[in-house]
């Protein structure tokens, strides 16, 4: 019986990856800019570098169950990762049958948020939890959505893309969907910073610690959140406006599904209080009465990128 199986989580910007055992311990975890490559195979190529001396460390690749992957569309049926709007790699890409090739071992992908909220169901704070929403805000805005104990995946495998939906009808252009108003746009990192380019020009006025960030481009959600605690308009604003947006798409996935929590995780959760509140106010604002006061709002327990590490290794422990 193998002892360990790698999980490797495709984000827009990084890519983390592990070898995890059978007791949901990751033994040893790095990470690669995901867009620095030009090519798959490359990316690729840079993976097998860095994994390789881990996988040697713990026996070789006999030792290993397979690889789990989450990633930005990624299809559990096909294996493909088709038409990811956060990643340059363009069209559909056979990434599980190219890592088999390359590792030599099985290799399984699903939705890189997805595999996130089976890490959160199997190690997280959704253990024993049949019916909730995971919702990663990184530089995009993925969800994974369990109902009955078990993954939506629809009927090609692409259900619960729920940072694509409409929340503002006609409102800020994605420039990687071509939408306009979709959650993503808004509630993302990504997102977070053109809300503070956008305030920021409409209220020139005002004065901001931000715009010393704008200089050199380096308005970033980290530096709006430090603006933010030390008592900055804007970027209180700014948190304002998007905890707004996404409570009101949560209220909307709450009468959809019915869901006893919803988690969230992903970088733009370390603002805490300051994006957690004005989400909650919104979320129950927009909620009808017999769905008020019910669904859990809460923080991914797990270490940020473990959940979906974990999650992705998951993929291939059923044998």
């Amino acid at each position: 019986m193998a002892d360990f199986a790698i999980g490797i989580d495709i984000g827009g910007t990084n890519t983390k990856f592990g070898v995890v055992d059978r007791h949901g311990n990751i033994l040893e975890q790095d990470r690669v800019l995901t867009n620095e490559h030009e090519t798959v195979q490359e990316f690729i190529d840079d993976l097998h570098a860095k994994l390789t001396p881990m996988i040697e460390k713990v026996g070789g690749p006999s030792k290993f169950t397979g690889i789990g992957i989450g990633a930005p569309n990624g299809n559990y049926y096909t294996g493909n990762i088709e038409y990811a709007a956060n990643l340059k790699w363009r069209g559909i890409i056979p990434l599980a049958k190219m890592v088999s090739e390359k590792f030599g071992l099985k290799v399984k992908l699903t939705n890189d948020a997805n595999a996130a909220a089976v890490g959160e169901m199997m190690y997280g704070c959704a253990k024993g939890m049949k019916h909730f929403i995971t919702i990663t805000l990184g530089t995009g805005v993925g969800s994974g959505i369990v109902i009955d104990g078990k993954i939506v995946l629809g009927h090609d495998g692409f259900a619960g893309e729920l940072g694509h939906t409409v929340i503002r009808h006609g409102g800020r252009l994605h420039k990687g969907t071509g939408l306009r108003g979709s959650l993503e746009s808004y509630a993302s990192a990504t997102g977070v910073r053109e809300t503070a380019l956008e305030l920021l020009s409409a209220n020139p006025q005002t004065e901001s610690l931000l715009r010393d960030y704008t200089i050199n481009d380096l308005i970033t959600s980290q530096t709006v959140y430090e603006c933010a605690i030390k008592g900055d308009k804007i970027a209180n604003d700014i948190f304002e406006f998007t905890g707004q947006i996404l409570g009101e798409a949560l209220a909307n996935f709450v009468m959809f599904s019915s869901p006893e929590a919803i988690i969230l995780f992903g970088g733009l959760t370390k603002a805490g209080d300051l994006i957690m509140n004005p989400t909650r106010q919104a979320m129950e604002d927009s909620l009808i009465q017999v769905f008020k006061n019910k669904v859990k709002l809460m923080y991914s327990e797990l270490k940020e990128a473990d959940a979906a590490i974990l999650g992705a290794s998951a993929l291939v422990w059923e044998e």
